[in-house]
């Protein structure tokens, strides 16, 4: 009986892990339009320790969750921000992408593809998966890309993000979003600033 009730409780267990980190992009269940941000402590690329919370309090954010420095489309779609930033920054916003890469990377990327706005780690993915973003990486990435040393050893269940592009105000609430499960698909700059110039309107 105690053996049985072991064997249930361990399998209710499995089943929680599982759901809370689904093995599709398209199962995530992210947070919607209105909901509030959660709490989070980033790395920046001088490994100091970033206050998630407080830094969205300071202004209006554009925040874009990518897949780290390795992924093509990410860097295309860094570069294409990087080309409207000084028209989000004159609309009040200010710009952070959040990836599981470590600072090391961040640093790599930054300089690679001259950005100027600010490139966070989630290296642990922590704050990804209260995003509901995260999902379970196919074997193949930890072979082709090396998804736990990108992370500094901190991506111990092989998750990635679902690419995703959100506009939060000050009080941590999504005003806008734009996730797409196929990572070949992202959000064009162009559109990018048609929003959040329809969103400054709107206040």
């Amino acid at each position: 009986m105690k053996y049985s009730i072991l064997m249930l409780v361990l399998s209710l267990f499995v089943n929680f892990v599982i759901a809370q980190n689904p093995a599709k992009p398209e199962d995530i269940s992210p947070l919607l339009i209105g909901e509030k941000v959660p709490e989070a402590t980033l790395t920046n690329q001088k490994g100091e320790k970033i206050d998630f919370q407080k830094l969205i309090k300071k202004k209006p954010s554009i925040i874009i969750f990518y897949r780290g420095g390795w992924c093509p489309y990410c860097n295309l779609q860094l570069a294409g921000i990087q080309e409207i930033e000084e028209d989000l920054l004159n609309l009040g916003y200010q710009i952070i992408a959040i990836s599981p890469d470590s600072e090391k990377f961040l640093t790599k990327t930054t300089k690679k593809k001259k950005l100027s706005y600010t490139l966070l780690s989630d290296a642990n993915l922590s704050l990804t998966k209260n995003f509901g973003l995260a999902f379970i990486a196919p074997q193949k990435y930890e072979r082709k890309v090396g998804l736990k040393e990108r992370s500094n050893n901190q991506n111990t269940e092989m998750l990635l993000p679902v690419p995703a592009v959100f506009l939060v105000d000050t009080d941590g609430k999504i005003q806008f979003e734009y996730i797409n499960p196929d990572y070949s698909v992202r959000l064009s700059s162009k559109m990018l600033k048609a929003i959040a110039e329809i969103q400054k309107n709107i206040k």
